[in-house]
């Protein structure tokens, strides 16, 4: 929903106008529109595209060298009027003649078509070409009643280059309706978008549903379908856009993947990769990418992938120098490309064999990290939950990735032979890896520190068992730099450790330690509940925390106490790790 504005009536006009201020260097705003801020060379072909508002970085954004000379500029979703699209091409007309782009709309084609009748009455040469690059608007025996969404840019492009370069008329024209002809889009919707002022999105899509082929006028789709994975989502706009692949063509495209309006980056960049997986298999030689928001539809939920097939001639012209306040392409020289390494998992820790206990206690310390990755996927929505009262909500899946990295590195070492050492050293490094943030870090910290306090020895002990999980804690201790009360994961780990060094001392077996240290830790957990936050991202936010425990201590909490379910199984493990 549009939010930022006085008069909805006027939201365009406004917009434009805070946009020239906003870019002086590029464009300067003349009635109807925008137009390059520096002066246009003689006879040089004017390119000027256009259509309806609310579409940035099209139109007004693509104003400048090697794009257009001009953007006309309508209300949102509305067609600018013929006079806007005079106006706008006899600011920029220097003598080479006029070529109108545009998508291929009703309101579009009358107005300036009637504008470049005016202009042809008195003398200038003007002409149009549409864009119709939507392969869901019509079918391809009709080609010139499809629409034109983002495969805009392509046609663009090339028309703007071409006439940067000083090609006449006759030549911008004729490629510029090459790259149409050689341009394939589908778009698909997940909601709609919404007319600053309204009350609502212009249509619905029903939950768990996907609109496939939609306008970027806030129409809908022609078709409402399940919404597949990023997997599937993928595979369908290859396949579709592939089945239209134009005849006589080579198997080089451009790809672009466009975000609508909140379909932002990083999903973009997770579906590419899908994409440029599927194009691969099906034999195309991806030339460029642009992946991003180049075509939008004010806060429309959805994208678009579009497919232009290249030859060398268009290639040249895609590629070349363009500048403008939304698109840049510079030229980049040949060079080698840099040798990437793909690397499984974590290096292996260099040092002498692991002896018989370590690797014995290696294979203790994997059940236990598998222990660990069941646990927290058994309470996964509980943590996040109770992140979410004061923070983020990403506890549990946080921690569930990076167990799942550890239990995953824990076993690659078992099955290589490695040390208790080495196993921990791996197991924290994926942690670290798979989960990022906070507990990421803290839990990898306290790993490598177990690591580093167990070494490679001939014999341990259960006293070897409490100065490691002590580093451990020590280590979380540092690296936060938090203390008892701060309401975080040390409120049950100081316990834990309190209670296992008290337990050992007394001569307490592994096994009753163990538990009696995880009931420790859940009492203390537990108590968070009353405490108020010093320390992370629920501190901004501590009223709300307080009467909510800690998610990090609690989800130390449960895997102490299902590794303590499991303490005859320590018991009996640890007891016989001493030299065979």
């Amino acid at each position: 929903m549009t939010r930022v504005f006085d008069d909805p009536a006027a939201f365009a006009d406004e917009a434009l106008a805070g946009f020239a201020a906003a870019y002086p260097g590029y464009v300067a705003r003349v009635d109807g529109g925008v137009v390059r801020a520096e002066a246009t060379r003689p006879g040089q072909v004017a390119v000027v595209i256009g259509g309806g508002s609310g579409h940035y970085p099209a139109f007004a954004g693509l104003v400048g060298p090697g794009l257009a000379m001009g953007a006309v500029c309508g209300k949102v979703f509305a067609s600018p009027s013929a006079g806007q699209a005079y106006r706008v091409a006899r600011a920029v007309d220097s003598g080479g003649g006029v070529l109108f782009s545009y998508g291929n709309y009703a309101g579009d084609r009358m107005q300036f078509g009637q504008a470049e009748q005016r202009l042809r009455a008195e003398g200038t040469d003007a002409r149009t070409v549409l864009v119709t690059d939507d392969i869901a608007s019509a079918p391809v025996e009709h080609m010139d009643e499809r629409r034109g969404i983002a495969g805009d840019l392509t046609v663009f492009k090339v028309a703007g280059s071409a006439a940067e370069s000083g090609l006449g008329l006759d030549a911008v024209e004729r490629l510029a309706r090459k790259a149409n002809a050689r341009t394939r889009t589908l778009g698909v919707a997940f909601t709609g978008c919404t007319l600053p002022g309204s009350p609502g999105p212009l249509f619905t899509v029903p939950s768990g549903q996907m609109s496939i082929g939609l306008g970027i006028h806030g129409e809908p789709g022609i078709s409402d379908v399940p919404m597949p994975s990023a997997h599937g989502l993928a595979e369908l706009l290859v396949t579709r856009l592939l089945g239209e692949r134009p005849e006589g063509c080579t198997d080089r495209a451009v790809v672009l993947l466009n975000g609508l309006g909140t379909v932002k980056y990083e999903e973009l960049f997770l579906l590419f990769g899908k994409v440029a997986a599927q194009l691969a298999a099906a034999g195309v030689e991806i030339v460029d990418v642009e992946c991003g928001e180049l075509v939008t539809s004010l806060d429309m939920s959805g994208l678009s992938l579009t497919l232009f097939w290249t030859d060398d001639e268009l290639e040249a012209l895609w590629s070349a120098p363009a500048d403008a306040p939304a698109y840049h392409k510079v030229p980049r020289p040949p060079a080698e490309r840099r040798k990437v390494i793909a690397m499984e998992g974590t290096a292996t820790t260099a040092g002498e064999p692991a002896s018989t206990a370590s690797q014995r206690l290696a294979r203790l310390a994997g059940q236990a990290l598998g222990t660990a990755a069941e646990t927290v996927h058994q309470h996964e929505r509980e943590l996040g939950d109770l992140d979410a009262v004061a923070g983020d909500g990403d506890h549990g899946t946080g921690m569930c990735r990076g167990a799942d990295g550890a239990a995953e590195a824990a076993r690659a070492a078992v099955s290589r032979g490695a040390g208790v050492h080495e196993l921990l050293i791996a197991a924290g490094d994926q942690w670290s890896e798979r989960a990022g943030g906070t507990s990421g870090a803290l839990w990898s910290a306290a790993l490598i520190a177990m690591a580093a306090s167990l070494r490679n020895r001939p014999f341990y002990s259960a006293t070897d068992l409490v100065e490691a999980v002590t580093a451990g804690r020590d280590a979380m201790v540092a690296l936060g730099h938090a203390e008892a009360g701060d309401k975080t994961v040390i409120d049950a780990f100081s316990p834990f450790v309190e209670m296992l060094s008290q337990e050992i001392a007394q001569g307490s077996a592994a096994a009753p330690a163990l538990r009696a240290s995880a009931v420790a830790a859940t009492t203390a957990a537990a108590a968070t509940a009353g405490l108020r936050p010093r320390k992370g991202r629920a501190r901004p936010l501590a009223d709300r925390s307080v009467g909510t425990p800690d998610p990090g201590a609690v989800s130390l909490a449960l895997i102490a106490t299902a590794l303590a379910d499991k303490a005859g199984v320590w018991a009996s493990d640890f007891g016989r790790s001493g030299p065979e």
